[in-house]
């Protein structure tokens, strides 16, 4: 790991004004502070065609692994879609695999609509520990997203604002740890 670790965020909303981007902005705002380097991911500027297992390289799917693979932590956010991880970051996962996450920080975020956002936290958990990834005790659900900020984007709730802060600074802190041997 360099000097400052790099912390790469996936934003997996297509929204034009995405809550969940502006929630990891927030949280890689916290992860700068505590030194590290950061890179939002936006999908929507990402050209990642519909997962074909037969072509793996499509798009700019290399780049995305690439990338990946610089990084030193990750920090997954979806918003909640029908209780579940968006369609645009499940494909995104897709292109990536063990190699991309094998002993990795992972930080994970949700933004709902409404109030549900476990099951779609469950479900990035769960993946991650298949390819072999490391998520923190730490994750961040916001009910209600929408009404989350103010007009300048800044969050409405200081106790939703600390936990988005504290999910940066773990994932900067935590990036590059290599997790310990079981006894």
């Amino acid at each position: 790991m360099s000097e400052s670790p790099l912390v790469v965020a996936i934003s997996g909303s297509l929204r034009e004004t995405s809550t969940t981007c502006l929630a990891l902005e927030h949280a890689l705002s916290a992860a700068e502070t505590a030194g590290a380097t950061t890179e939002l991911v936006d999908l929507r500027e990402w050209e990642l065609p519909l997962f074909d297992p037969d072509d793996r390289d499509r798009g700019d799917a290399v780049a995305l692994r690439a990338l990946l693979d610089d990084a030193d932590a990750v920090v997954l956010g979806t918003p909640v879609y029908h209780g579940m991880v968006s369609s645009a970051l499940k494909n995104a996962l897709d292109y990536l695999g063990r190699d991309e996450f094998r002993d990795t920080t992972v930080g994970l975020l949700a933004t709902a609509g409404g109030g549900s956002y476990g099951p779609a936290l469950e479900h990035l958990r769960t993946g991650v520990r298949t390819v072999h990834g490391w998520t923190l005790p730490h994750e961040v659900g916001i009910r209600n997203a929408s009404d989350a900020f103010d007009d300048d984007g800044a969050f409405v709730d200081a106790d939703i604002e600390a936990r988005v802060r504290t999910l940066g600074r773990m994932v900067a802190a935590n990036a590059g740890t290599e997790p310990k041997a079981a006894v």
